[in-house]
């Protein structure tokens, strides 16, 4: 039973979190709890950040006071989190990877560029063509241009995905009846798909339109923001651990390891729902909407792109490690990841944004991370289930794999 010590400190942690909105609308990805607490912050008005850096400190000092080994390690890694965020507000100059590993407890550095190279000798083969870069840029262009998805279906796409997912997770994750996912259709922003959670378990997914739809990115998109990803994780830990007594759970902040997590977990969600022969699959439901998909060859190119992994990290790492010119890193995107200037420059556009410019490492080392510990023996749907159910970090992670 949590103390009264414990539970000033878990209010302390919510107020801190809560006063970050107010520098930069988004920075609370969902907030659950008591709506009381949230407007007496906001009434509070805009905080002095070197203030918040204090605050977390000296939170963090007080820590683990009477609270399990498991919660206190969690809000101490987001103090950390928060305590450099506040510093870059306070106009401190962090360097990135340091502001990286604050962030999300992982340390970064550059790939070797002949990883991408073998992924393009990878993906001529996957299209049948010569490996010259000018052959491949066009052949896997014309790739993706033939499998984009008509605007005009993309609605029904979402509809018949969303709940063929559903039905595959409820066989094995005990989702609450009333759980809800809204999708929605919009534009101009710097991300493909978010996931806004409500609490209740209910979400808002938005599906932004200005990056095109290709049939073998949809069912990953849907898994990533819903079944069972990041809708389906708010839903269990909502009921387990926000129900449980965690009041930590019940905000989510952005540039916290929670978010490496989160989105370790996502990128792994179709995967866990349907297996690797995920392609069959939604070869089946395309078929049934009258669209055709290549479940091979999206195999195979998948397989071959999975090796450019790196390539927007080391982008990041360029414009904020090195000091490079954007159209540097516009240009490096564009050969490795073999996409048009307006397709790098919207990616740019989200390496440059203040609040998401360190993020694209959540994807990254977040997808290695829990793959690694995830493995692939018998055990990692239990392992899956475990990171839908626990509040683990990524130390935590590295912890059991070190074993």
């Amino acid at each position: 039973m949590s103390t009264t010590a414990d539970e000033e400190i878990v209010t302390e942690y919510l107020r801190l979190g809560l006063a970050f909105d107010l520098l930069e609308d988004g920075f609370v990805d969902a907030y659950t709890g008591d709506p009381a607490l949230r407007a007496q912050v906001r009434d509070e008005g805009a905080p002095d950040p070197s203030a918040l850096a204090r605050r977390a400190v000296a939170l963090r000092d007080q820590l683990p006071g009477s609270l399990p080994a498991d919660r206190a390690e969690f809000i101490r890694s987001h103090l950390t989190a928060l305590e450099c965020s506040a510093r870059k507000f306070a106009g401190e100059q962090i360097g990135f990877v340091d502001e990286v590993r604050a962030y999300f407890d992982v340390d970064i550095a550059p790939q070797d560029p002949e990883v991408y190279r073998q992924a393009h000798r990878e993906l001529a083969a996957a299209l049948g063509v010569a490996d010259d870069p000018a052959t491949l840029r066009d052949a896997y262009r014309a790739y993706r241009r033939a499998t984009e998805i008509p605007a005009d279906r993309l609605g029904d796409c979402v509809t018949a995905f969303a709940s063929a997912l559903r039905d595959e997770v409820r066989k094995t994750v005990d989702l609450p009846i009333e759980e809800t996912v809204e999708f929605e259709i919009v534009s101009d922003q710097p991300w493909s798909g978010f996931n806004y959670y409500l609490g209740d378990y209910r979400s808002r997914v938005a599906i932004n339109t200005d990056v095109p739809q290709q049939l073998s990115a949809l069912p990953h998109l849907v898994a990533h923001e819903a079944y069972p990803g990041h809708h389906t994780e708010h839903c269990r830990k909502e009921k387990l651990l926000v129900g449980g007594g965690q009041g930590e759970q019940t905000i989510f902040l952005v540039n916290t390891p929670q978010c490496l997590m989160a989105e370790g977990l996502a990128d792994h969600a179709l995967r866990a729902a349907i297996g690797p022969d995920w392609p069959l699959w939604a070869e089946t439901i395309y078929a049934d909407l009258g669209l055709r998909f290549d479940a091979h060859r999206a195999t195979a190119v998948g397989e071959a792109t999975a090796g450019l992994l790196n390539v927007r990290q080391d982008a990041a790492l360029m414009l904020h490690d090195r000091g490079a010119d954007p159209d540097e890193v516009a240009g490096f995107l564009a050969q490795w990841l073999l996409v048009g200037d307006d397709r790098a420059r919207q990616m740019l556009r989200f390496l440059t944004s203040p609040l998401w410019r360190a993020y694209i490492s959540t994807y990254v080392e977040g997808y290695r991370l829990l793959g690694d510990w995830m493995g692939d023996g018998p055990d990692r749907a239990e392992r899956f289930g475990r990171l839908l159910d626990e509040p683990l970090t990524p130390a935590q992670l590295r912890a059991e794999l070190a074993h």
